[in-house]
């Protein structure tokens, strides 16, 4: 019988204390014998407007040291049947973008060439076109929820055309993802044209947009997005400015008219059942919220992600 990770009890060591990896599990110097390997991507190379991200992962950590085992709402159990691990960060190159995403897409590949599914914490968003790249060699061309802001298509920015806003075009041009499969949710703000979000949903995009979302359960759109995909593989990438910034004011690029928390809940438990293949959440940068509620909510969100995993078991 296989003895499963589990995260310290706060009934064992008090939450203030242990170490400081996601959830306070064991961190994993080998890949071996993982089914999820939790991973952080100290980054903010990729950022236009406020930096800072490359501070999320260690504050999702310490913010993760409260959450507990069992998810009370669902139901899941994501440590009875699954062996869980942090395995640290990956060391980029703090001078250059380019050399980072280069770092990401090698650390990528070879986590891949394990059975286990990865779940990064960021990190600015542009950590996602490498970890795609990987994921497409791996399993081929994925159908993507993206749950965001902003669409991210942008042709380049500066010149530059791997950055954070820039991601999923370069996803569709390099055939990474499925264009018809891939649905934007919580798009909002300001633009430079109409076609800032048009020519995406030319390509296929499906767009949610934030304004078509108030006041609205999420759960019936996270049920329909089930049901499109099926049994494809899927990337799950959930940047934390989709929130609005009422909920998550540590971030890079703040969008106000977002989506609530409980709206994020509805939405990650309707996608139980998916072939989720890896995910991802981004773009908290802990010196915007001294109070730590944001990256509190993104430690949140990610166990959630945990909790939708294929394997999970509920008790």
């Amino acid at each position: 019988m296989t003895n499963f990770n589990q995260p310290i009890s706060g009934n064992d060591l008090a939450r203030f204390s242990g170490p400081n990896t996601f959830m306070r599990l064991p961190q994993a110097d080998s890949l071996d014998g993982l089914d999820v390997a939790v991973l952080g991507i100290p980054q903010d190379v990729g950022t236009s407007w406020r930096s800072g991200t490359r501070f999320g992962p260690k504050q999702i950590r310490a913010e993760s040291a409260m959450i507990r085992p069992y998810n009370m709402a669902t139901g899941a159990a994501p440590f009875d049947s699954l062996q869980i691990a942090d395995i640290g960060d990956l060391a980029i190159n703090t001078f250059s973008l380019a050399e980072s995403l280069k770092i990401i897409k090698e650390s990528y590949d070879g986590i891949l060439t394990h059975d286990l599914i990865p779940v990064a914490m960021g990190g600015d968003h542009s950590i996602t076109l490498p970890i795609l790249r990987a994921i497409a060699g791996k399993h081929g061309p994925v159908a993507l929820v993206h749950v965001d802001a902003h669409a991210d298509v942008n042709d380049e920015m500066f010149g530059e055309r791997e950055t954070h806003g820039t991601v999923f075009r370069r996803a569709y041009e390099e055939g990474l993802i499925q264009a018809d499969k891939t649905y934007q949710i919580g798009i909002r703000g300001s633009g430079y044209a109409a076609t800032d979000f048009t020519e995406a949903q030319g390509w296929g995009f499906q767009h949610f947009p934030a304004h078509e979302l108030w006041h609205r359960s999420l759960a019936p759109l996270g049920a329909e997005i089930r049901r499109d995909i099926g049994d494809r593989p899927v990337y799950v990438t959930y940047d934390i400015d989709s929130l609005d910034p009422a909920y998550a004011p540590g971030t890079g690029t703040p969008e106000i008219g977002g989506l609530t928390t409980p709206q994020a809940l509805e939405l990650i438990h309707a996608l139980k059942g998916l072939n989720i293949v890896g995910c991802d959440l981004v773009e908290v940068s802990p010196p915007y919220d001294t109070s730590g509620n944001t990256a509190l909510t993104a430690a949140n969100l990610l166990y959630e992600l945990l909790c939708v995993l294929p394997g999970v078991t509920s008790r």
